[in-house]
């Protein structure tokens, strides 16, 4: 059978009675039954295939899931959801109903911490080791494996700075791949390639921090990685272990083009070429928009500059970093740094757009707090990924930006329902500004078939009635407008049920709002992001200061985490796709 040895590992006790000459021929096997599924099924590719040897080998030395093992980032886990019991599911793997694409404590054993976000797994290790040692247990070991591009992150090189001062049994295992999802950058990478030359600085930047450093060890070599990996074992105190991999190790396609085979979507698993997508769809992608209209505006005005925290490539602002790269600046995964870098720039003159993922702008709220709001500092952020994204998760959906952006003064929200409106916002955003900005917007595909139209200005506060109706108002925010469009056509328009795009959730349009209090007994909101704080409880809250005496509704996310599976899944099970808001409207028109 093509996979001999990997049918009879049910989990890591059974990979334990293997002899060590069999691991290579299991090496193997894993990596071809990743590639075969993930080849019809998607999901992250290049990262797990990059440490197959090391899944292997860490599950053969230690005793998981009595030692801990935590994987930063979660997407390379791939290879040890199989080994620890998920073998025969792992087809469900981003699948509604299946198995998470993260490692999920809920979900096994093994997953002794969920990651989805990166540079969390050392400080998580550290409290695991330390509750360790306060129970009395010294023998029990903790191994973290984290990026090259994620220990630079902020967060890392707190627990590290922590982790080297104790006496805790902690093994951290740095996988060197030279990139996260897009490369690495940075003094840090800098370092680590003159380590892997062998023309690095006389002093190890780890063994100044107190870790007894090992390494660089290559990370496709088991017989080599078992044996350092045993010796660690008997290593008491703080411990590094410096590995380098190459990412999508195995397949040519993913080794060469390391960008795109990090998440491929689906690929011809013979010859590992990309399968050609439908063309029929003409629209572009909202974060393609923002690229272009970056670097459009950008050549018009010399004092723009772009960043983003480690996403050029999701965000796009790859297309400004290849035409105007003294211009734009990929700082890593630090969105702390990232904001109050943007924030110092506004105080000397310069208009900076920082473009984040929603659930990653959540890393830096302070920063937003306190170095933007507070300070009333003209930043523009472009928040890519807003509302349900999607198989990534409940790590990953963007859902609660706006109840947590709403709270903070000074502080403007814009979602735009279609790519000319983002486009238009961030035409406006350069002119100038009194205060910072959010302009929200959703992974993917818009809904035009052409966006690069003459620029207009915006002015803040201000929605639009696309459809005016006697009885329901329908308020929505953003790109989840165009399902009330389809709604209302589906419908046949009954001349009861308006529809307004009221575009700004902070300042709201407050004179817009008056009239509809006036006019509509029925208030329906819906947004694509949680109901506790969010767009439609800022209507209620204004509803209720103008005692407005009509029924108010809210259409949005629960108070629960979404799990993972197709977006069209998703609204269906939030009750946001077009059927369920029909009934919805149904309902209120016949007053049930």
């Amino acid at each position: 059978m093509a996979n001999r040895i990997l049918n009879g590992i049910s989990n890591p006790s059974d990979l334990r009675r293997l002899k060590r000459d069999d691991l290579p021929k299991l090496a193997q096997e894993l990596r071809d039954f990743i590639i075969d599924i993930v080849a019809t099924k998607e999901g992250h590719l290049g990262a797990s295939l990059g440490v197959i040897e090391l899944t292997i080998a860490l599950h053969y030395i230690f005793d998981t899931p009595h030692d801990k093992l935590i994987w930063d980032v979660g997407h390379q886990a791939y290879g040890h959801k199989i080994l620890t019991g998920r073998k025969d599911i792992f087809d469900t793997n981003r699948q509604l109903g299946g198995i998470s694409g993260f490692p999920k404590m809920s979900e096994s054993e093994f997953d002794n911490f969920g990651t989805g976000h990166s540079s969390t797994s050392i400080s998580a290790i550290l409290g695991m080791a330390i509750a360790s040692k306060l129970k009395g247990n010294h023998k029990k070991q903790h191994i973290a494996v984290i990026g090259d591009a994620s220990i630079a992150s902020g967060m890392a090189f707190e627990g590290l700075n922590h982790l080297g001062v104790t006496d805790t049994n902690v093994l951290i295992i740095l996988n060197d791949n030279a990139i996260g999802i897009d490369p690495s950058v940075g003094a840090l990478k800098k370092y680590l390639t003159n380590v892997k030359k062998g023309v690095a600085k006389d002093e190890n930047i780890f063994e100044c921090l107190n870790f007894n450093y090992s390494g660089p060890v290559d990370g496709h070599d088991l017989p080599s990685l078992l044996y350092e990996l045993e010796r660690l074992k008997t290593v008491n105190g703080p411990k590094l272990l410096h590995i380098i991999t190459t990412k999508g190790k195995g397949l040519r396609q993913a080794e060469e083009n390391q960008v795109t085979y990090h998440a491929p979507g689906k690929f011809d698993k013979m010859t590992g070429n990309l399968l050609q997508k439908s063309t029929t769809d003409q629209t572009s992608k909202y974060q393609d928009v923002f690229g272009h209209t970056i670097v459009e505006l950008a050549k018009q005005n010399k004092d723009i500059v772009g960043i983003t925290p480690a996403m050029p490539t999701g965000s796009s602002l790859k297309f400004m970093m290849e035409e105007i790269p003294e211009r734009a600046f990929d700082v890593g995964i630090a969105e702390q740094h990232a904001v109050t870098m943007a924030a110092g720039m506004v105080t000397e003159g310069l208009i900076p757009f920082c473009t984040i993922y929603s659930t990653f702008l959540q890393r830096a709220y302070d920063q937003v707090i306190h170095d933007v709001a507070l300070q009333n500092l003209p930043v523009i952020f472009c928040l890519d990924r807003a509302g349900l994204v999607g198989q990534d998760g409940a790590t990953h959906h963007g859902v609660y930006d706006i109840a947590y952006l709403r709270c903070i003064p000074n502080l403007v929200i814009f979602a735009p329902r279609n790519e000319i409106e983002l486009r238009n916002m961030m035409y406006t955003a350069q002119l100038g500004l009194n205060h910072p900005i959010v302009i929200r917007y959703p992974r993917g595909k818009g809904v035009l078939s052409t966006w690069e139209v003459p620029f207009e200005k915006i002015e803040i506060g201000t929605s639009k009635e696309l459809i005016k109706g006697s009885k329901i108002a329908v308020l929505s925010i953003g790109h989840i407008g165009n399902v009330i469009t389809d709604v209302l056509k589906a419908l046949e328009h009954s001349e009861e049920i308006g529809h307004y795009d009221m575009r700004f959730v902070k300042p709201l349009d407050k004179n817009q709002l008056k009239n509809i209090f006036a006019n509509y007994s029925i208030i329906l909101t819906i947004e694509d992001g949680c109901k506790i704080g969010g767009f439609g409880t800022a209507i209620l809250e204004y509803a209720n200061d103008m005692n407005y005496t009509g029924k108010i509704k809210i259409l949005g996310i629960d108070d629960a985490f979404i799990e993972h599976g197709t977006s069209e899944e998703l609204y269906q099970l939030t009750g946001l796709d077009q059927e369920s808001v029909i009934r919805q409207i149904k309902s209120e028109l016949h007053g049930d």
